[in-house]
């Protein structure tokens, strides 16, 4: 597997990025996806679609 500059070295797969995303998510109640574009942002990052930037980004957008 190739290292993805996009992905901390924790998160280099799908598995390790939904493990992230999931104790991040308990951290930090503002990463909760509670509406379905939010869960589709947090699926396209499992899915190494979008950097972890790109998801804050589009949270925090879809949150205003």
């Amino acid at each position: 597997m190739l290292y993805d500059f996009h992905f901390g070295p924790a998160a280099q797969t799908p598995a390790a990025r939904a493990w992230v995303l999931q104790h991040m998510q308990a951290l930090l109640p503002n990463l909760r996806a509670t509406t379905p574009a939010a869960q589709w942002f947090c699926t396209r990052y499992v899915a190494g679609e979008l950097s972890w930037e790109q998801l804050r980004a589009a949270l925090d957008a879809e949150s205003r």
